[in-house]
């Protein structure tokens, strides 16, 4: 912690270069080299990806041991920049979900590691992974062998993403289902185009989308069970040219977020149909497409009672809070929580002067986090890989039956 404390106003800077300069999806150039220039100098073995922006650090610790993986993500978001921050984006990019802090946070867990390279007992894997808002840069990490990158499979995971709604320096997560699944639905109604004031010689596809926006809604509450609650959410909605002409067609885009896998095999099946229905009632047809995206974001419960007393022991247990329910925001580090044991830990970053009632959220043009939260990240992040090392070879020599001093 006090070594973190050191390294600060570097992490800071860092976080701020990145800040001004966000970068959308897969394709990260510039966000790529400014990790790879803070990594430079390190201990690391460091590969890049080759579909992707994406940069591996594998830091071998001079003891014999496991392996634990450490995830930071990269890309930004399509959101004009309304914060009044001194280093705001101007490129009509922002990194409005604090992935600029993730980056900045996970350099510095790698230069406490790295200083600690001779005492420590396995490896660690850094990951630093674009498009997480989009299309989803952890799966092409694992396709690209980011869980084998130290030579033997990953043993523990874990990650740290800041909240804007959180009071600052809190440590939030739970075991079992922490974050959603989600899913895409794309509907296009087709219908009759024809001049507005004679509705009855066409067939209009702005009514039915708006119909389908309700009954989407609707089965919501009738079709699911309350105790596996699912969220659709219609983001988009595009329909016409102008106010006296009906449009041959319409589309609307929904998201979709569930938390179990039997939800979203039940609505990869219904909606479609009932979305076909609608359309049908009202003499149309809709093209209806349905794309799951991340998995459910499990945490085990063994690393994250473990990660809680670590926190806790750190920062006290008044900064460690056990969420009592899920959150239904996705996340693409469920991929790796699908193949790994681990957890998917918030930290809170809300600054002092925000209120806590009415802050901005996430994915907000004026959400801003307050980044002196960075040294308890990466001390945080670094200790959680120590602590986790030394856990993994307890456990092996306890089923090996040999006694460690």
């Amino acid at each position: 912690m006090d070594d973190a404390a050191l390294i600060l106003d570097d992490l800071v800077a860092l976080r701020r270069r990145l800040h001004q300069h966000p970068e959308l999806g897969l394709y990260l150039p510039k966000t790529q080299a400014a990790v790879l220039g803070a990594l430079d100098g390190l201990p690391l073995e460091v590969t890049v990806g080759a579909g992707l922006s994406s940069v591996v650090a594998v830091l071998r610790g001079d003891l014999p041991g496991s392996t634990v993986l450490l995830r930071g993500d990269m890309d930004g978001l399509p959101i004009v920049e309304e914060s009044g921050e001194e280093f705001a984006s101007t490129t009509g990019t922002m990194h409005a979900c604090g992935h600029d802090l993730h980056v900045a946070g996970l350099v510095g867990a790698a230069r406490l590691l790295s200083a600690r390279k001779r005492e420590l007992a396995g490896n660690v894997v850094f990951m630093f992974q674009p498009g997480e808002e989009g299309p989803g840069g952890a799966l092409p990490m694992i396709e690209e062998g980011v869980l084998d990158a130290a030579g033997a499979p990953v043993d523990a995971a874990f990650g740290i993403h800041v909240t804007g709604l959180y009071n600052k320096g809190l440590f939030v997560s739970k075991a079992g289902p922490a974050w959603a699944g989600n899913g895409l639905l794309n509907v296009t109604v087709h219908g009759k185009g024809g001049h507005g004031s004679s509705p009855w010689l066409s067939v209009d596809p702005v009514t039915v989308a708006a119909e389908i926006v309700l009954a989407l809604q609707s089965y919501v509450t009738r079709r699911i069970n309350v105790f596996d609650p699912v969220v659709i959410t219609v983001g988009e909605l595009h329909a016409g040219t102008a106010s006296n002409v009906i449009p041959s067609t319409a589309r609307l885009v929904a998201s979709v977020r569930t938390l179990s896998s039997a939800s979203l095999e039940q609505l990869s099946v219904e909606l479609p149909r009932l979305v076909q229905g609608v359309a049908a009632a009202h003499g149309c047809t809709a093209d209806v497409g349905f794309q799951p995206e991340y998995p459910v974001t499990v945490n085990d419960a063994g690393m994250w009672g473990h990660a809680k007393t670590v926190l806790a022991g750190m920062y006290g247990a008044d900064r460690v809070f056990e969420r009592p329910d899920p959150i239904m925001g996705a996340e693409d580090f469920s991929f790796v929580l699908e193949r790994v044991p681990g957890c998917f830990i918030q930290l809170g970053a809300r600054p002092d002067d925000v209120p806590a009632e009415g802050a901005p959220s996430n994915h907000s043009a004026t959400v801003r986090f307050d980044d002196s939260v960075l040294g308890e990240q990466a001390a945080a992040l670094a200790e959680l890989a120590v602590t986790t090392l030394a856990k993994l070879a307890t456990s092996r020599a306890q089923a090996a039956g040999i006694e460690l001093r």
